[in-house]
């Protein structure tokens, strides 16, 4: 169990628990030829596959079981997914799988997967719900789901899962990972060739949430799965789904899209269209809010709008200012920082706010509950900035989070420091608020 261990700027309460970036994990992948230089000789995909049936029985059989050697105890179900593997290769190939030993059908699909680690250069900006299955806690108690922005190689973002029970003293468990890591799947490869189509993912039905990983896909998110926002949405009567918001970087261009489920098995990633969803850090409430749904979005790169639509994958509106910067810590820019959590005094929102020498803090906001354009009250100061040795990193002096939980009257709060690990910290709601003007 993880208690607080110092206090750091009141009323936060700050962990000594910390999640760090690991290139010991590693998933298996598919590996595409198609990724070498473009003046690369055409038919390398063919001509590898000759290659290998080329060699002698015996040959392949002592290359396959190197293989095996080297990493089937470093990934899970790995001659399955060889397996599978030489199958969409055939496919793609118009190969007889006929002409192949079932080693050789393995070998030939090690060939076409490599080993990449996902989380090696960073671990940040993670968001926290509840769990959907919440059967067996005692009172008081809440199973979550956090997910995590993993930064592999090539500075590629992904999005990676842990789960845990806080408490309503503060407190906090995580579950252990295991030594495997998973990549979801598609539910049908042709998904990725429309343009701006909703992609179906399912992780594998053996592996546990906190080893999945869902990676970019389409052509739109190449470059990275940045930030995700999740919140529990209720749809009413007892109707709830988990609907988290991020950016899609191209490479050269970024969008919001959503991702969807109803129980972290199977996954809908979708774009959000309409002139909205051109901008980054849009962040969904909890519920409709006067028969809409409503986001908070930075639209212009500096302040914060309050947006609304009648279609949860539609966002046409450019919004109505909520707030601006407004005292020194903010005034280059301010950002929310995940969904708004629902208060018997109002809707919290935590927000960043750059300053000087491109300093993030935290900070948060009052907004009025049937009526979120009212900012009823927001913190002076922030709540939390990055100190001593939190200030070093991959991008220095940043602490940023994409959600906090609330726990009876307390808030668990992840962020992520400096771009590189993750925090804890936690806090009671009216200590909070007594900070706000």
């Amino acid at each position: 169990m993880n208690r607080p261990e110092t206090a750091w700027t009141e009323p936060l309460h700050i962990f000594e628990t910390r999640l760090h970036a690991d290139p010991a994990r590693v998933v298996l992948r598919p590996f595409h030829l198609g990724w070498q230089a473009k003046n690369a000789p055409g038919g390398r995909a063919v001509q590898l596959v000759e290659d290998i049936a080329a060699l002698t029985e015996e040959r392949a059989d002592a290359e396959y079981e190197r293989v095996l050697r080297d990493f089937k105890e470093r990934h899970w179900q790995t001659e399955n997914i060889f397996a599978e593997r030489f199958a969409e290769v055939a496919a793609n190939l118009d190969l007889d799988p006929a002409r192949f030993s079932e080693a050789r059908k393995r070998l030939i699909g090690s060939y076409f997967c490599h080993e990449y680690t996902f989380a090696a250069a960073a671990l940040m900006n993670p968001s926290i719900v509840p769990a959907p299955d919440q059967s067996g806690m005692q009172d008081g108690s809440v199973r979550f789901i956090m997910s995590l922005r993993a930064v592999g190689e090539g500075h590629i973002s992904s999005i990676a899962f842990r789960e845990g029970i806080a408490e309503e003293d503060g407190t906090f468990s995580l579950w252990p990972q295991a030594a495997f890591a998973t990549s979801v799947e598609l539910d049908d490869e042709e998904q990725i060739d429309a343009e701006d189509c909703n992609v179906f993912v399912h992780r594998q039905p053996d592996s546990s949430l906190s080893n999945t990983v869902i990676f970019p896909i389409t052509e739109q998110q190449r470059g990275g799965l940045e930030d995700l926002r999740l919140v529990r949405f209720d749809h009413g009567g007892g109707d709830y789904e988990w609907v988290g918001t991020y950016t899609a970087y191209s490479g050269s261009s970024i969008r919001s899209e959503l991702l969807r489920t109803r129980d972290f098995r199977a996954f809908e990633l979708e774009p959000i269209r309409g002139r909205a969803g051109r901008n980054k850090g849009m962040a969904l409430f909890p519920e409709k809010i006067g028969e809409q749904f409503c986001m908070v979005g930075r639209q212009d790169g500096k302040n914060l709008f309050l947006l609304k639509s009648d279609d949860l994958a539609v966002w046409d509106d450019e919004g109505v200012m909520l707030m601006g910067p407004k005292y020194p810590w903010e005034f280059i820019q301010i950002g929310n920082c995940g969904s708004p959590i629902p208060t018997e005094h109002g809707w919290l929102l935590f927000t960043h706010g750059v300053g000087a020498m491109r300093k993030y803090a935290l900070g948060c906001a009052l907004l009025d509950l049937k009526d979120p354009s009212k900012v009823l009250a927001r913190t002076v100061e922030p709540v939390l900035t990055a100190e001593n040795a939190d200030r070093s990193g991959y991008v220095p002096n940043v602490v940023y989070t994409c959600g906090a939980l609330k726990v009876g009257e307390r808030l668990l709060i992840p962020y992520g420091i400096s771009d590189s690990t993750v925090g804890f910290a936690t806090c009671e709601i009216t200590a909070l608020l007594g900070l706000m003007a």
